[in-house]
């Protein structure tokens, strides 16, 4: 037992849903066939046709994203290129099954900290908290979180579940992982929050997460909106995959992999920033376009809002699928 005092949480008073304002809803979501915000880079044609040979290979394509590339309102597109079997595995960290699960269950997401955290409400909202259950369940069953997230969105009778990633990907069969933080996430407040439980679903997933980058010659990895999950899951995923790949007399080197993102990179991305520049610390662009790929493989970078990048990358797979 600690030495040191801890917060009782049988003191925490949750309130319903239904009490929630939610900052988007389903209305926001884009429909396939809508019309999203223009994007286009000179690069992009190139990613995509990496992308489709990658496939054509029987290679795999491992979509990592951040939570707000769900709020973008993308899900669709998303579930229609895993449906295509253009993305064969996706990452996401704890935040993003939080949107998922709110919007299959309410049909919106998105609570304002601002309105919210003055009061002491923020996060602690009582039917989210059945996530902690799931993930309990996950734990005793040996499973990972997305998994069996997935599979319980699938088996239920919320509303809004097929627009959910983690539901398609048990549909479909493609693992969904999920890689958590211990305290970055609302469910780690309610009183149901087991960390044991959440710290062995999650590394589960981490280890399939692995077992997927151990195939990646060959293939593509995408980073969606993600600066500290992403870089920091892939790098030592791959570290493990290509200790056992030496092992083996194999190579993990001749591979693509693209970050899209909102912030500026100047110069030449494919160059590791001096320490003295500030993007030296922004991981995506170190680890994913500069030292992973330095033995072979290529990179991309994409700066642009998700709601509009991620169509305009569906779009060119189409195109090049039909090529």
């Amino acid at each position: 037992m600690t030495r040191y005092p801890v917060f009782d949480r049988t003191r925490l008073r949750l309130r319903p849903l239904s009490e929630r304002t939610n900052d988007l809803d389903v209305s926001y979501w884009l429909e396939l066939d809508a019309p999203a915000p223009p994007f286009a880079h000179p690069d992009l044609p190139a990613l995509a046709a990496r992308m489709a040979g990658a496939r054509q290979g029987s290679r795999p394509v491992i979509l990592m994203m951040g939570a707000h590339v769900i709020r973008t309102g993308v899900s669709r597109h998303i579930i229609d290129l895993m449906e295509r079997r253009a993305i064969t595995h996706v990452a996401m960290n704890g935040a993003g099954a939080i949107h998922e699960y709110e919007l299959a269950r309410i049909g919106a997401t998105t609570e304002s900290v601002a309105r919210y955290i003055g009061s002491g409400e923020f996060g602690l909202w009582r039917e989210t908290g059945l996530l902690n259950e799931w993930i309990a369940e996950a734990a005793q069953c040996s499973a990972g979180m997305g998994e069996t997230i997935g599979r319980k969105l699938l088996e239920s009778d919320f509303p809004y579940r097929d627009l959910t990633v983690l539901a398609a990907g048990s549909r479909l069969g493609i693992p969904i992982t999920i890689h958590a933080g211990i305290g970055y996430d609302i469910i780690h407040q309610h009183p149901n929050c087991d960390g044991a439980a959440l710290g062995a679903a999650s590394y589960t997933d981490f280890l399939i997460f692995t077992r997927a980058v151990e195939q990646l010659e060959g293939g593509v990895l995408l980073n969606f909106g993600s600066a500290v999950m992403g870089p920091e899951v892939y790098l030592k995923a791959l570290a493990m995959a290509r200790n056992v790949a030496v092992q083996e007399g194999r190579e993990i080197r001749h591979f693509a992999t693209a970050v899209f993102d909102l912030r500026d990179v100047p110069g030449d991305f494919r160059c590791e920033a001096p320490k003295s520049d500030a993007n030296y610390y922004f991981r995506p662009y170190k680890t994913i376009l500069v030292r992973t790929v330095a033995e072979g493989g290529e990179s991309f970078y994409f700066r642009g809002d998700h709601r509009a990048t991620l169509p305009a990358l569906r779009q060119l797979i189409l195109k090049a699928e039909s090529a």
